[in-house]
């Protein structure tokens, strides 16, 4: 009897499984990007292209921007990269913070670019793993990181330059 019931359960669940089968590319989709991705490489993987990120609309990464005393404060993991964020800066010395976790890249290079090309923004400073600043840099770097770990791009106004330092801009990282 007992053996009736385990075959009669087998076959149940084998008759009512869903089928697994997928293509080789799906498209993922959320409120800010939309990536075409093979099934073997992460979205976020540096060979699915680079993800575009508009943190001034709403997202799906909760706790990934936060804002405090005039300061954006993003926080995105090293595998993440290639990654390009927009944001906005509203008022005047605002600064932005984007904390890289677990960096273990040797270089990074960065790229800012604006709507109003008049903007003043720039690379201020980069912060590295054993808590050394170094900066400030221009509207490009590329960045030799000796060890692995923490590292934040501080981007803000120049006070060498003048130009309005409120709107839209766009950071890519590599």
């Amino acid at each position: 009897m007992r053996t009736l019931v385990f075959i009669l359960a087998l076959i149940t669940v084998s008759c009512t499984k869903e089928e697994s089968v997928k293509s080789n590319n799906q498209v993922i989709s959320d409120s800010t990007s939309t990536i075409l991705q093979n099934d073997s490489t992460p979205a976020t993987h540096p060979q699915a292209g680079v993800v575009q990120v508009d943190s001034t609309k709403s997202s799906n990464y909760k706790g990934f921007r936060t804002v405090e005393q005039g300061k954006i404060i993003k926080t995105i993991n090293g595998d993440m990269i290639p990654l390009t964020l927009t944001d906005e800066f509203t008022e005047d010395k605002q600064q932005y913070i984007l904390k890289i976790k677990n960096f273990t890249s040797k270089n990074i290079s960065g790229t800012i670019t604006t709507e109003n090309p008049d903007m003043n923004i720039r690379f201020n400073q980069v912060r590295l793993p054993n808590g050394e600043y170094d900066g400030p840099f221009g509207r490009e770097m590329i960045y030799k990181i000796h060890e692995n770990g923490e590292i934040w791009l501080l981007i803000g106004k120049s006070n060498m330059a003048s130009g309005e330092s409120k709107g839209r801009f766009s950071v890519s990282i590599k």
